[in-house]
């Protein structure tokens, strides 16, 4: 039963052992097996073909529709035969001088059975053998679903403290960025903006995933509990607590980097304001004496070289004066 226009790949382990051979229609029979785990990926299946699985499985028909749904929040949630949650893992590209979103959301839901892990990947794709590495330089599959589970939980994670990483850089960039000479970078405010909207779109994947996690270390202990397992679930809790608290400082970050532009923006065009005005009171003097001696009335000095020489030294020593004032106050 291979589900039509779906990509499908699996493993399976006895005893702690990886075996050869994966077929998929003989996933009931391998759950039938003593001390056998099971892993089955599908990526981008259609309702039908997930379906198909789901009754031969036993899963939740409403997981089922939470699975292939265009959009799902990230959530746990256990029912009688299996836990279904859905997490998102992202991708970040590194950031330019261009104003883009560097952020990309994968999302990953999975099905947690007693001896076997149904994982279902949306497009954009997301290269899982990241995961498969781990699974195999960490081992313990001899501990049952939990240290598949925790694989994965952790593959999730690290690529959100990656993430978190690349929009700390940018931030930092954009904050040496502000106290540059006024010829810096012009796409300022559009570079905060775009790091702004990745930082909501990786904390609303990020922040849930404290629930996730307690949720599944809470069934797991009820269930299928692996004392061996329990370091890495708090050292996967404390790294999601982290991504966390992380994720809520940049959110302080940009906001003040965003608020701190808006401020020297307006200290700027203050300084300019002042000198402006400082300029045009220099500029208003001789514009008032000659204006008075432009008047076509009888007044000492009409008519007359002397009349011009006081008038342009007037106008010299009213201007100096206030200059040398201006730049003692720093006006200009």
């Amino acid at each position: 039963m291979t589900p039509p226009g779906c990509e499908l790949q699996g493993r399976v382990w006895k005893a702690g052992k990886p075996q050869q051979e994966f077929e998929f229609d003989r996933i009931s029979d391998y759950l039938t097996e003593p001390d056998t785990l099971v892993w089955v990926d599908m990526f981008d299946p259609d309702h039908d073909a997930l379906a198909a699985l789901a009754q031969e499985l036993g899963l939740n028909v409403w997981a089922v529709e939470d699975a292939v749904a265009p959009s799902e929040r990230v959530k746990a949630t256990v029912y009688p035969s299996h836990t279904f949650f859905t997490v998102y893992a992202v991708t970040m590209e590194t950031p330019t001088d261009e104003p883009k979103a560097l952020l990309t959301k994968h999302r990953i839901s999975a099905f947690v059975l007693k001896n076997a892990l149904v994982t279902v990947r949306l497009a954009p794709q997301w290269d899982i053998h990241e995961v498969l590495r781990r699974w195999d330089d960490l081992g313990g599959q001899q501990y049952g679903v939990s240290a598949l589970v925790h694989g994965l939980l952790d593959v999730v994670v690290d690529g959100h403290f990656d993430a978190v990483q690349v929009l700390d850089d940018g931030i930092e960039d954009l904050e040496d960025t502000l106290f540059d000479p006024p010829k810096r970078d012009a796409n300022i405010q559009r570079r905060s903006f775009a790091l702004r909207k990745d930082l909501v779109n990786l904390r609303r994947v990020v922040l849930p995933m404290r629930e996730v996690v307690n949720t599944i270390q809470h069934h797991r202990a009820e269930t299928h509990r692996a004392p061996e397992l329990d370091p890495l679930y708090t050292d996967l809790y404390d790294h999601v607590l982290r991504a966390t608290e992380w994720t809520e400082s940049l959110r302080d970050m940009i906001t003040t980097v965003f608020e701190t532009n808006l401020s020297l923006q307006d200290a700027r065009l203050n300084t300019v304001m002042k000198k402006l005005t400082g300029w045009a009171a220099i500029i208003a003097v001789p514009t008032a004496i000659t204006g008075f001696y432009g008047q076509n009335v009888p007044y000492p000095g009409f008519d007359s070289w002397s009349g011009f020489v006081a008038s342009s030294a007037l106008i010299v020593f009213l201007v100096v004066v206030l200059y040398v004032a201006f730049r003692r106050r720093d006006w200009l």
